[in-house]
C-alpha cells in the first residue's frame, strides 16, 4: 500500500494595494507604463487576487485600461 503525502501550504502574505499605499485618487489612462504592469502579454486585465489591488482601485484600473485601449495607448 502506498501512502499519499500531503504538502503543507505556507500562510499567504496579505497583498497590499499599491495605489492605496501611494494614496492615488485617480488612475490616469495615459500612463501606459503603469497600466501595462496590470496586464498579461496578450492584453488581458489581471485579477485582484493576483495583483493585490483593492476593489475601488481595481475598478479604476479596469476603466483606465479600457480607455487606453480605445485610444491605442495600451494593448
Amino acid at each position: 500500500m502506498q501512502r499519499k503525502t500531503t504538502r503543507r501550504r505556507q500562510a499567504a502574505k496579505p497583498k497590499i494595494c499599491r495605489f492605496c499605499e501611494s494614496k492615488v485618487n485617480y488612475i490616469d489612462f495615459k500612463d501606459a507604463e503603469t497600466l501595462s504592469k496590470f496586464q498579461t502579454e496578450k492584453g488581458k486585465i489581471l485579477p485582484r487576487r493576483i495583483t493585490g489591488t483593492c476593489v475601488d482601485h481595481q475598478k479604476m484600473l479596469a476603466v483606465a485600461i479600457k480607455r487606453g485601449r480605445i485610444i491605442s495607448i495600451v494593448y
